[in-house]
């Protein structure tokens, strides 16, 4: 609970630097892309939350690994889209699918864990 809630917090700051900071230094895609990412770790910023609290009533042993595949997921998906715009190292896009999978991991292994208990 205390990992996603420093992600909230993180992806607050980063959305409000892409807001304020990034809207007149990168093209309008690239402010997307960059949105995308903000996005995506809000929503997986607050999975963490929700992990810790289902952990109230299931074992960590079974969602240790579900928080492990959500922050990496965080990492590689939303940092690779905002080391894209900030460096416009285009081949960066190849490796934000890796979090992306990361991701469905990480809900499915929850889904798992919520149907096995």
């Amino acid at each position: 609970m205390v990992v996603g809630a420093i992600f909230a917090a993180l992806t607050v700051l980063i959305g409000a630097f892409g807001a304020h900071g990034l809207k007149s230094k990168v093209s309008p895609e690239y402010l997307l892309i960059f949105e995308t990412g903000v996005r995506y770790q809000m929503y997986h910023s607050l999975a963490l939350v929700l992990i810790g609290t289902i952990g109230y009533y299931l074992p960590q042993s079974s969602l240790a690994p579900v928080g492990y595949f959500m922050i990496a997921g965080i990492m590689i998906f939303s940092g690779s889209l905002y080391l894209l715009v900030l460096t416009n190292i285009r081949w960066l896009g190849a490796v934000t699918p890796i979090g992306g999978i990361c991701f469905i991991i990480g809900w499915l292994l929850l889904a798992y864990n919520i149907y096995r208990s």
